[in-house]
């Protein structure tokens, strides 16, 4: 069945090399065993500075996609099952039905609105940091200071939301190919049926609602 659409997919595939490509640089500007390895480190201030300001490009560019914006009220709306996923993740429950869910669980609609804030609030301090002239010593300080914690805090998460991503073939697989398998939906987030059921109640009379999928995958598979 389908999950991301093709728009999702560019978004979230750029903005994931960007981010890496930041995090990355940033890790060879401030860790001396890794500075050590690069003689052109003008060029590495360079590559951080471009990556981190167009991180947020891909986004604000999807922002064009129906898909896009759509996935986005789903994330901002929080359900009642989402207070049962969090008690279960909390307390360690893990059979089958323990961890309902819509499309995105409650770790993903806590988890996006998060990473949005701080690569904002990282744009903003990194540009502080950038047009030192502009402003006073005691701004570019704190910008300094709330830019590295916060870059320390993104980086964890970051490991943390790709380390769950290898432990989850079928996610990987909606995220690559734009579809999963029925069987992942079920078991993955159990209320997703129910969800689109109840968006479809609630369309505006004349809302022709989302373009038609094909039935099958690039591979063949069916829904």
């Amino acid at each position: 069945m389908r999950r991301f659409s093709l728009a999702e997919r560019l978004v979230h595939r750029t903005t994931s090399w960007l981010m890496l490509l930041c995090v990355g640089s940033a890790a060879f500007l401030y860790v001396p065993q890794l500075a050590e390895l690069v003689g052109r480190r003008y060029l590495v201030v360079t590559v951080h500075e471009w990556s981190g300001i167009l991180i947020p490009v891909p986004f604000l560019a999807g922002l064009a996609s129906h898909a896009l914006r759509r996935d986005l009220e789903r994330i901002n709306r929080f359900r009642p099952y989402d207070r049962e996923w969090l008690r279960a993740v909390r307390r360690r429950w893990h059979w089958e039905g323990a961890r309902p869910s819509g499309k995105f669980n409650a770790g993903q609609k806590i988890y996006a609105p998060w990473i949005a804030g701080a690569t904002i609030l990282m744009v903003f301090t990194g540009l502080l940091m950038w047009f030192t002239g502009l402003f006073p010593l005691v701004s570019r300080t704190s910008a300094t200071f709330v830019h590295d914690w916060l870059a320390l805090a993104i980086g964890i998460v970051l490991f943390g939301h790709i380390g769950m991503a290898f432990k989850d073939p079928g996610a990987r697989r909606g995220m690559r190919t734009g579809y999963v398998d029925e069987g992942w939906a079920r078991r993955e987030h159990s209320e997703w049926e129910d969800e689109r059921a109840e968006e479809e109640r609630e369309r505006p009379a004349g809302d022709p609602g989302p373009r038609p999928v094909p039935a099958t995958d690039p591979a063949g598979r069916r829904d």
